[in-house]
């Protein structure tokens, strides 16, 4: 009879093949192993006759070529009137890359089959370990960790890399993880789990790739970081402090109530940045991140969306927006990057029926002036609204000099100003300067110069108002000066 028998070998020990399993392999004869390199395989019948796929991985040009292979060939010969039994590591679904495309294949083409249980590589592994896998272990293939750029799990949980066959394999996992986790995180590996040639390593992350005994069966345990150093975890946090035996004022916030909150946070961040202190940026990074997440919550308790939609569709609309990274479009530099992002933006609009709202109405009204003025030019740059070189931008401005002087009453002053003011930033914006950022430095060197004149005038034991403006100019000249030495020394 036709068909096709999925047979799980077990994690490598022949000892540790089910009584099921090991009356297929004494009945039927023929078998097609997907390697042959499996240790069970070496405890078979003597009388079995074993074919295996073990040529394809050197003749596919890839892991998925070698899988596709397999899987057309074993599909032929279960339409064959004895059949095909096909024999897998471990359990025939668990961390097997040929079984579920095999099985969704033979559905389509009416091919019946059978599946005959195995024990996994997991828990051999978890003995080994001496390990509860509750509340929460991640299970992730090596090849497909090393080709991501982080983690998919969260490091308030346990992982186990399974088929970490070669260091080159260990050494693309070792750099996905390291996104995550400290170099000398404690890790363990496990070799041979399930056979009597079990092995168990604790080792520091930096040096799984520099181990001697990865082979085949080699998995890696990676520990938490801890239990409250996940997204997830932060999430239930906030979610608490809104609950009702949470805290009463997190309870009586709204969207609104939070609005200073969020605006005082936001600057306080780039005060963070502009002393380019990173403990400082990682704790107000932290407050900053409190607001989005209480924002969060607020909206799902209220059922107008949840954490979930906002990263769906970011995630999303940041696919959306780089074609030139996730789909064919050629872009060569940083303006072809902005250029095409405000043409998929003007897109979007239209497809929302968002046509009234024109290229400026992204803008937020509650930006600070010089960086809403800034925004506001480079968005009009994009479509080309934008002068030809720095010359036309300075004439421009000693235009607006001119008319500033020419101004008749105060509220022709006041926008000569604002237009003066909106030329500077244009000004800026073409040495590539962040005008907001350049004033806040002025902001800054100005408190700094001017509280080296007050501590003068203390050390001198005079009032400030006492001391003339050319005795103020001397000291002033003396904190630049000491700026200037800070800086050069910097």
């Amino acid at each position: 009879m036709s068909g096709i028998t999925l047979l799980g070998l077990g994690p490598g020990d022949p000892l540790l093949v089910t009584r099921e399993a090991w009356n297929v392999l004494e009945s039927c004869g023929e078998i097609y192993v997907r390697t042959s390199l499996h240790p069970t395989v070496a405890g078979f019948p003597p009388n079995l006759r074993v074919n295996s796929f073990d040529s394809f991985y050197d003749d596919c040009e890839s892991f998925n070529d070698v899988y596709r292979c397999i899987v057309d060939v074993i599909l032929n010969l279960g339409q064959r009137t004895q059949g095909v039994v096909y024999a897998v590591p471990g359990h025939p679904f668990i961390a097997e890359a040929t079984t579920f495309e095999l099985v969704d294949r033979a559905q389509e083409l009416g091919i019946p089959v059978k599946v005959i249980e195995g024990l996994s590589f997991l828990e051999p592994v978890i003995s080994a370990l001496g390990l509860d896998p509750f509340p929460h272990l991640e299970v992730i293939d090596a090849l497909e960790l090393g080709a991501i750029h982080h983690p998919p799990f969260p490091p308030s949980a346990h992982a186990i890399i399974a088929q970490i066959h070669s260091k080159l394999v260990a050494s693309e996992v070792k750099l996905t993880l390291m996104a995550l986790y400290p170099d000398q995180h404690p890790v363990i590996f496990v070799h041979s789990a399930g056979t009597k040639n079990l092995l168990v390593e604790h080792l520091p992350l930096s040096d799984i790739d520099r181990n001697a005994h990865i082979g085949l069966t080699s998995s890696l345990y990676v520990p938490s970081i801890s239990e409250n150093s996940s997204f997830e975890s932060l999430q239930n946090l906030i979610a608490h402090l809104r609950a009702p035996d949470g805290c009463p004022w997190d309870r009586e916030q709204t969207h609104q109530s939070l609005r200073p909150h969020l605006l005082e946070e936001a600057y306080e961040v780039l005060s963070a940045l502009d002393s380019e202190n990173p403990q400082k940026m990682k704790e107000e990074f932290g407050d900053l991140l409190l607001q989005i997440v209480l924002h969060a919550q607020i909206a799902r308790e209220q059922g107008e969306f949840s954490m979930v939609d906002i990263i769906q569709g970011l995630h999303d609309k940041l696919v959306r927006r780089h074609p030139h990274v996730f789909g064919n479009v050629e872009i060569k530099d940083k303006e072809g990057v902005l250029s095409n992002w405000e043409r998929l933006k003007s897109i979007e609009r239209e497809h929302n029926n968002d046509l009234v709202n024109g290229l400026l109405e992204g803008v937020s009204s509650e930006l600070p002036a010089l960086l809403q003025a800034q925004s506001y030019q480079k968005r009009a740059a994009r479509v080309g609204f934008d002068w030809s070189d720095k010359k036309g931008v300075l004439q421009k401005i000693t235009e607006e000099i001119d008319e500033l002087d020419k101004a008749s009453d105060q509220d022709a002053r006041i926008s000569e100003i604002g237009d003066l003011l909106f030329s500077l930033v244009n000004l800026a914006r073409w040495y590539d300067i962040d005008a907001e950022s350049a004033l806040r430095g002025a902001n800054h060197r100005f408190r700094q110069r001017f509280a080296y004149i007050e501590a003068s005038a203390r050390r001198l034991g005079v009032n400030l108002s006492d001391l003339t403006l050319n005795e103020m100019d001397a000291l002033w000249d003396e904190a630049k000066s000491e700026d200037d030495v800070e800086t050069s020394e910097g």
